[in-house]
């Protein structure tokens, strides 16, 4: 049995490895690691090339967990994903091949190119743990968490996510192109001889495991939440519900996984209980892909980003 403060000082290492490969990107980090902690899933939104595949491959070396990459095309199968019955032909009879899914880091790369009957076939992985082919259920790996990568310009040949596939991601987190001094830094790491194919030569270890990490979790879960906060996260996802220029608001499940990432947050700022503060800096990640624009808000250039500044600028704080 590890100690808190001995959990907490093993995700600050984390961050430390994941910084030997990946330069900048502090805030994915750290939503990575609350989604890992409250157990959920992340979607991971920037243009190719700002380290989205490598940051995921980096953090599941530093825990010592299995990752499986699935480039999502067109032409992408349900049974692909999640595996499907073969026929064996020595013993006569079908056999299951389990599919890429079965792991407990699936990095689903471009989830938005493939058809709407391929992402659906994450549904089930993503909430019940599980995959049911041919009547029959399959328990995923503990953990199990989808990182999954959108670039966000580039439209030609890509599918809607379904609100349901969006609301099963507990963050939308955005990565941006790197500061100047940041872009250097990667340039300088490469000249030296930095291959981001090979992490043990960049000498990024694994600093926890999934035991450790199993225990990260169930002390974040007990974070305590007083009423009045647990009221203050639920004024905010009403807020979304009444504002003018969205036509469809958080649903309650958004409003559990602002509880629960609050409460990754405030675990690993060291806090007992979640406070407003904790909210509010898990508001956009949670909130953001849990809301649809009226079309004549999107006309008019308005975010979900503004619409949840806006809101917590005028939903009153609890003291």
């Amino acid at each position: 049995m590890t100690s808190e403060a001995d959990l907490r000082d093993a995700f600050t290492r984390v961050r430390t490895e994941v910084g030997k490969a990946v330069v900048g990107q502090d805030a994915a980090v750290t939503g990575l690691m609350i989604a890992l902690l409250a157990g959920g899933h992340v979607l991971l939104e920037g243009v190719p090339g700002v380290a989205k595949t490598l940051l995921v491959r980096t953090l599941s070396h530093t825990l010592k967990l299995e990752t499986k990459r699935v480039q999502f095309t067109p032409d992408l199968m349900p049974g692909d994903v999640t595996g499907s019955l073969v026929y064996d032909a020595k013993a006569g009879e079908f056999e299951f091949r389990s599919g890429p899914v079965f792991t407990n880091i699936l990095l689903a790369d471009e989830i938005n190119r493939t058809p709407p009957k391929t992402q659906s076939a994450l549904l089930e992985a993503m909430e019940e743990r599980q995959v049911s082919v041919d009547g029959e259920t399959r328990p995923l790996p503990v953990p199990f968490m989808v990182c999954a990568t959108m670039n966000p310009i580039e439209y030609e040949g890509t599918y809607t996510l379904p609100e349901a596939q969006l609301d099963r991601f507990l963050l939308k987190l955005t990565l941006d192109l790197p500061e100047r001094e940041q872009e250097v830094e990667v340039l300088t790491r490469h000249a030296a001889g930095f291959n981001p194919r090979n992490l043990e030569a960049a000498g990024v270890t694994a600093v926890l495991d999934a035991g450790q990490l199993a225990e990260a979790q169930a002390a974040a879960a007990r974070v305590g939440s007083s009423a009045d906060v647990v009221g203050y996260a639920v004024d905010l996802a009403r807020g979304t519900r009444q504002s003018p220029s969205v036509k469809l608001g958080v649903s309650p499940r958004g409003t559990t996984a602002l509880l629960a990432a609050s409460k990754a947050w405030a675990w690993l700022n060291g806090s007992s209980a979640i406070t407003p503060d904790h909210v509010q800096a898990m508001a956009l990640p949670v909130l953001r892909h849990r809301i649809q624009l009226r079309p004549e808000a999107e006309l008019e250039g308005v975010t979900a980003d503004a619409i949840l500044r806006s809101i917590l600028q005028q939903v009153q704080v609890p003291i």
